[in-house]
């Protein structure tokens, strides 16, 4: 069996630490023991890009991902964004863009030169309250991953937005038809009915980690304004 080797670790503020490893030709981002992403398992977080674009009306869409993670669901957000839309990506960690542009800048390509998108370091509740209150323009889409599903293991301060208040925050700050999209490792019926209180039309999809039907399923959450 392939030992894995630690490459680098990062301090997540208020949270805990995150670990790149190699495993062989792969990449692997720990949480503690638990693995938060990898490049084995990638295609349920490409898919929360790509199906939410397929389904967004505006012409030239505005979309905000929160956690920059390995880049699957920012780079398929570009792949498949219509011309004149622009992506914004919130990453809490410095270290991540660091571990983009040096041990996984084959994973990452050009992606973080592409003038459609930009990266900041923010909290992404910070810029959702933003386009709530009026200060910048509202979203069409907001997709986040920055846990393993709603209930904030990875950073406390995240448990906010999946709330009934965090939840009406990313309302506020959406266009009409715009989307909220979330993954999840796992189901979570109580924040299905949270997000349907919340006045949204819900759509609940179960995704493979893997396009070859294969790997464990995954939940991801579409949750569109009224």
């Amino acid at each position: 069996m392939l030992p894995r080797e630690e490459i680098a670790t990062a301090k997540i503020p208020g949270g805990d630490t995150l670990t790149l490893v190699s495993h062989g030709r792969d990449f692997i981002i720990m949480l503690g023991r638990d693995e938060l992403m990898g490049t084995r398992m990638q295609f349920s977080e490409e898919q929360l890009a790509q199906l939410t674009l397929e389904q967004l009306e505006a012409p030239a869409p505005r979309v905000l991902i929160g956690g920059y993670g390995m880049g699957f669901t920012y780079r398929a957000a570009l792949e498949k964004l219509p011309e004149g839309g622009s992506v914004t990506v919130a990453e809490v960690v410095p270290e991540i863009l660091d571990w983009a542009k040096g041990p996984l800048a084959a994973l990452s390509g050009d992606c973080l030169e592409d003038p459609r998108g930009e990266i900041v370091l923010a909290d992404v509740a910070a810029l959702i309250d933003d386009a709530g209150d009026g200060t910048t323009p509202k979203y069409d889409a907001i997709l986040l991953d920055v846990d393993n599903g709603p209930d904030g293991i990875v950073r406390d301060g995240n448990e906010r937005l999946y709330t009934r208040t965090g939840i009406a925050r990313m309302r506020d700050a959406l266009n009409p038809g715009g989307i909220i999209a979330i993954w999840s490792a796992a189901p979570d019926h109580k924040f299905t009915g949270r997000l349907k209180d919340a006045r949204l039309n819900v759509e609940v999809r179960s995704v493979r980690a893997r396009p070859n039907n294969k790997g464990p399923h995954h939940t991801i959450w579409f949750a569109r304004k009224r």
